[in-house]
């Protein structure tokens, strides 16, 4: 349900925070006085798109909080998660937006989210009817839609529809095979030239490593062993090199120690020192002797980098690449030359896709058909006390081939009035007479519809005195498993809800704002008096009876 509203500068609401009660909810006020802004503000919580200029004049932004209390937050909580945002807290959902002329932002539980995300999640906890919404009523897809909701059916669907999408695919890539053209003999040509020429290279990874830096020791060589050979004979190649020196440096270090103790401190770093240079010299010199200045070798070895380089320019930055691009042109060559086998597998496996879903499909319908007359019935016992005295009401299902929503077509048909045929529900002009359709299967549907809050924006417009009562009975019912919200100008259903609410404007200082506060006891009869278009005691008298009834 919902726990909490705050609303901060939007239209003509500069500040209001409500904490709505569970149960039926009626709101009312007069014309212009809000009541609308409310359910706006509602509605950008769940993820409405908001524009600037919803913002109050002289404003620089404006803000909706919203807090759901989730008995079951375990599907939210799973949503929430796959985006990385945090889990509720003891089924505490809280949503926050804020628009401003340069932008909106919204968050989830304290964390940046998209809209699009706020929307998913919002479409799960609020089922809005605002007038004329109930037109969508008049499309198949939503009538299918409520009868697989009432025949609770949700697991066969799912499953239909997981064959469904597969033999989507399975048809899809039968199709691309079968309709592509065979493989020219010019096509065949340079896949078989691109797999030669890679072949033929004849290059392998542990070739490649370190290939280019044999080549340049190779191509170098005559000049590496000149800067080497003198390297060497710097350490250790004649009296005044390094390594002679550091020799007779340790021996006065010797000489040293021999006088003074303290001085055996710098003979452990000089021998170190002459360790290490004498490994370097070892080094430069087996350096130096395996330096093969080989023309044909350092020809051979360019030959092979300028290979690896043709490759790479042609097929991928790297050895790597070269052989994926290798492998797709052998899986290339081999689906053509294998291209009949292949279309035969394709086709047993569309044929066993198509099989599952006819399986699936019939599964699908069966309860789809158990289901209807039942809700056929629940609708009738509902319509009847809406004012549909003697009505009739249809669920008709026809086979159909393999569809997104099942094997089925449905159609439903509604004869209000004695006497009169029935007919499919979209060529029924009254809006007052869909609203009720709508309410009485959202009533025959209160038990499989989970849907924490029901919100019905001036539904029972178009209708007469006793039917809104009738329709106001119908939401007082609806709010035992669920809160409902209705905004309404009729006193005869605003004195059947458990709370009832009043939205009225005031000017202040120039500014015109509007506020929502419970109205209780007396003053909830002088609401109710106003809203019957009169005054007195009569009219009071009338009120307190509402009331009472």
């Amino acid at each position: 349900m919902l726990a909490l509203l705050k609303i901060r500068n939007l239209a003509l609401v500069d500040e209001l925070a409500w904490e709505p009660c569970s149960g039926f909810l009626g709101i009312t006020g007069e014309t212009g006085a809000g009541k609308s802004v409310v359910m706006g503000g509602i509605a950008l919580a769940l993820g409405e798109r908001a524009d600037k200029t919803l913002i109050r004049s002289g404003e620089t932004q404006c803000s909706i909080e919203a807090a759901f209390r989730l008995p079951r937050a375990a599907e939210v909580n799973a949503q929430l998660e796959e985006a990385g945002v945090p889990p509720c807290e003891d089924g505490e959902l809280l949503i926050r937006r804020t628009i401003t002329p340069t932008g909106n932002r919204q968050f989830i539980n304290n964390t940046p989210v998209t809209l699009a995300l706020l929307k998913s999640i919002g479409s799960g906890l609020v089922d809005m009817h605002q007038p004329d919404s109930h037109r969508s009523l008049t499309s198949q897809e939503r009538q299918m839609v409520l009868l697989d909701a009432f025949a609770e059916d949700a697991e066969l669907l799912a499953r239909y529809k997981a064959a469904y999408r597969a033999m989507l695919d399975a048809r899809a890539a039968y199709r691309e095979l079968q309709e592509s053209e065979m493989a020219n003999a010019r096509e065949i040509d340079f896949l078989q030239h691109q797999v030669e020429e890679i072949e033929s290279a004849n290059l392998t990874a542990e070739e490649v490593e370190g290939l280019e830096a044999r080549w340049q020791r190779a191509r170098n060589a005559g000049r590496l062993r000149d800067t080497a050979v003198p390297m060497a004979q710097a350490l250790d190649g004649d009296e005044d090199a390094v390594l002679p020196r550091l020799h007779r440096l340790i021996r006065s270090a010797h000489d040293l120690e021999r006088l003074d103790a303290a001085a055996a401190k710098w003979l452990e770093p000089l021998n170190s020192a002459l360790e290490e240079l004498g490994d370097v010299a070892a080094s430069l010199r087996d350096y130096a002797d395996g330096l093969d200045a080989d023309p044909a070798e350092a020809a051979a070895l360019e030959e092979r980098v300028a290979t690896l380089d043709t490759l790479k320019r042609k097929y991928g930055a790297d050895f790597a690449a070269i052989q994926e691009h290798l492998q797709a042109c052998r899986e290339k060559l081999d689906s053509i030359a294998n291209r009949e086998e292949r279309l035969a597998e394709l086709e047993a496996e569309q044929q066993a896709a198509e099989a599952a879903v006819a399986e699936a499909g019939k599964a699908l319908s069966a309860a789809r058909r158990k289901a209807a007359p039942r809700l056929e019935k629940d609708f009738l016992t509902h319509a009847a006390q809406l004012g549909f005295k003697q009505s009739l009401f249809t669920v008709q299902l026809t086979e159909t081939e393999p569809g997104p929503q099942g094997m089925d077509e449905i159609e439903v048909l509604f004869g209000p009035n004695p006497g009169e045929p029935v007919k499919p529900l979209r060529l029924i002009a009254s809006s007052g007479e869909l609203a009720r359709v709508m309410l009485a299967l959202k009533s025959a549907l209160a038990k499989q519809d989970d849907t924490p809050l029901l919100i019905f924006d001036e539904i029972d417009a178009n209708v007469g005195g006793e039917i809104a009562r009738a329709v106001g009975m119908k939401m007082r019912e609806l709010g035992r498993d669920h809160q409902v919200i209705a905004i309404t100008h009729f006193p005869q259903v605003a004195a059947l809800a458990d709370h009832h609410y009043l939205i009225s404007k005031a000017t202040e200082a120039g500014r015109t704002t509007s506020k929502l506060q419970e109205v209780r006891a007396d003053a909830r009869v002088a609401e109710l008096v106003r809203m019957l278009g009169s005054h007195g005691k009569e009219a009071e008298a009338h009120a307190r009876t509402l009331l009472q009834a």
